[in-house]
């Protein structure tokens, strides 16, 4: 799906802003069929459970719903009209007047719907959102929903971050022609100095097309006629981690000398390739630095914005992150295009986190069933899984940061019935896009002995909490058991290896000369025995702490106001550790360090 943009040919209108919002009901309501009641209003891009204060609101669980008033420009007679939603937390359902236009499963990608027979340009109508929160053992992520005593319902879930819903990224109107582009994929490759460009483009009906590559300063490189073709370009300029180059390709649909459709589309050209322990891009070893991450900022929830999305990308720039993960959903578009445009590399996610129920089982929550059977994660669960992979390679396809497609965040890899889960998943990966490399992160209790599924991909993510979760306080022993964990996976596969998460919770300011859990300097002692076994193991070529940030979680009494594993706190301010690691990552670079050598 191509992001909707102004060219020559299309119109685009942002619809953020306020709009009126109500609660439904548990039987279900229909609001669209008038104004809504009520003095309600929610802020759109913005998860709308912080926003209030009454805890119903926030604690809800089932459908709210936005509505505002929507003019057409008068202008946009003859052209087709859509509405796009980037995203739904967690389904959503959009009305235009009383007319359902569009409905969609998956909170984290994004959704549309042709109006152009139910409005007429320069006139207004009633634009209805409803989104759902609901999670049930067939949605990704998971989740179950239980019934009090006294007749509330709650939802429960197996990801350990709060479970915000509502519009949390933009919603636009925009116009396109009749005959248009509809898709574009990009493929890039390079023949010694030559940059090869391979593009397929889909039209909504048969037309003549032309494509053109332009460089950063506009001026044409290459060109050629076709719905199909490759394009190539002498002494190319790559796209590389912390120097981006962008080209622009610009696809026409020609009537004669009539431009009839025009979109224009940031291409980076650029390789990657796993070769033996080794991760290339460019030919060249790459060494993740960086984080997992989360879309999660005070009052606005997941809701997306600008201005933390810039401070955060300095922020990593100051501590000479080269790489984040997208955990454990797809981040909003304006992220990954940041991301291109400063030379960030992305492991891009999907919303599969919590297929597991081994975990609630293993700390004694009381579910002792089995992850993968027809009562819990079962076919439909696959189904809806295998979709949010389609929606999120169609759309992040084309991006140059994304160098990865992660399958999965701590599913019950030991557990029967993984594999015949999972094979079916990373062959449709690998089918949708055979460029990059497909990885999935491991929980702690999976071994090399007992993981079921760590074979099937190209590079193995670890979720480590050696000296937090196990042997916490005793740094020494945690050192021994890491290393020897991480010798026998390089060495039972052979594979590339990412640290995918490790991190201890840290509240800020918290002091102690002891190695005392929580104080900031445990955090950083605890980050640096990681960092001396990872440079002694030779398959290590990256680590993603946990996390960027503090951030909101469920309650819990393990939770002290969220997780404190960020070396940021929530409001963006450095913990001792990010010290530590700004010196670290700042003199590594995208080098792998070598363990320095013990004196003879």
């Amino acid at each position: 799906m191509l992001k909707p943009t102004a060219t020559a040919t299309r119109e685009l209108v942002s619809l953020d802003g306020l709009w009126r919002f109500a609660v439904g009901t548990a039987a279900g309501d229909q609001p669209w069929l008038g104004p809504f009641d009520g003095t309600l209003e929610a802020a759109v891009p913005a998860s709308y459970n912080d926003l209030f204060v009454d805890p119903a609101i926030r604690d809800h669980v089932g459908w709210v719903w936005y509505q505002r008033t929507v003019r057409v420009p008068r202008g946009w007679a003859g052209e087709r009209i859509l509405v796009r939603v980037d995203a739904a937390t967690h389904a959503g359902k959009v009305y235009a007047d009383d007319r359902l236009v569009a409905e969609h499963s998956g909170g984290y990608t994004p959704f549309e719907a042709d109006i152009t027979d139910v409005v007429a340009a320069g006139d207004e109508f009633r634009l209805t959102i409803g989104v759902s929160n609901e999670l049930t053992n067939t949605t990704i992520p998971p989740g179950t929903i239980t019934v009090t005593p006294d007749g509330r319902r709650q939802q429960k879930y197996l990801h350990d971050f709060y479970n915000y819903s509502g519009l949390a990224r933009s919603v636009w109107l925009y116009s396109v022609p009749p005959v248009r582009v509809s898709d574009i994929a990009v493929v890039t490759d390079v023949d010694g100095r030559t940059g090869v460009i391979d593009y397929t483009v889909t039209t909504t009906a048969p037309a003549s097309v032309r494509v053109s590559l332009r460089d950063a300063a506009g001026d044409e490189v290459a060109a050629g006629p076709g719905e199909r073709g490759s394009l190539r370009v002498p002494q190319v300029t790559l796209w590389q981690p912390g120097r981006a180059y962008l080209y622009e390709l610009v696809v026409e649909i020609h009537d004669g000398d009539t431009v009839l459709d025009q979109y224009r589309l940031p291409v980076g050209v650029r390789t990657v390739e796993v070769r033996g322990t080794q991760f290339l891009i460019n030919g060249e070893p790459f060494y993740f630095t960086g984080f997992g991450k989360h879309e999660d900022t005070a009052v606005r929830g997941k809701g997306h914005d600008n201005a933390y999305l810039v401070h955060d990308f300095q922020l990593m720039d100051w501590i000479g992150a080269n790489s984040f993960r997208t955990s454990h959903y797809p981040y909003a578009e304006e992220v990954m295009d940041f991301a291109d445009r400063h030379g960030i590399v992305v492991i891009d996610e999907t919303a599969a986190v919590g297929l597991n129920l081994f975990i609630e089982g293993g700390i004694g929550r009381g579910d002792k069933r089995p992850t993968f059977s027809p009562e819990t994660m079962n076919d439909e669960t696959r189904n809806a899984h295998a979709q949010a992979l389609r929606e999120l390679i169609a759309r992040d396809k084309n991006h140059p940061s994304v160098v990865m497609w992660c399958v999965s965040n701590e599913p019950s890899s030991i557990e029967e019935g993984a594999r015949e889960y999972f094979a079916p998943l990373v062959a449709l990966t690998r089918e949708l896009d055979p460029t990059r490399p497909v990885t999935y992160a491991s929980f702690m209790f999976a071994t090399p002995g007992n993981d079921r599924i760590a074979d099937l991909f190209d590079v193995l993510g670890l979720n480590r909490y050696h000296g937090w979760y196990m042997a916490n306080g005793d740094l020494a022993t945690a050192e021994a058991d890491l290393e020897a964990e991480l010798t026998a996976w390089a060495a039972a596969h052979g594979k590339p290896i990412i640290m995918s998460e490790y991190g201890a919770d840290t509240m800020p300011g918290l002091h102690s000369v002891w190695d005392i859990p929580w104080t900031e300097e445990y955090q950083t002692a605890f980050l640096e025995m990681h960092h001396r076994v990872f440079d002694r193991i030779e398959a290590m070529v990256g680590e993603h702490v946990w996390n960027f940030a503090d951030f909101r979680t469920s309650n819990g009494i393990h939770r002290v106001d969220g997780n404190k594993k960020g070396v940021f706190t929530r409001d963006r301010l450095p913990k001792a550790a990010a010290h530590m690691l700004r010196r670290r990552w700042r003199q590594i670079g995208s080098t792998k360090p070598q363990a320095p050598r013990s004196r003879a």
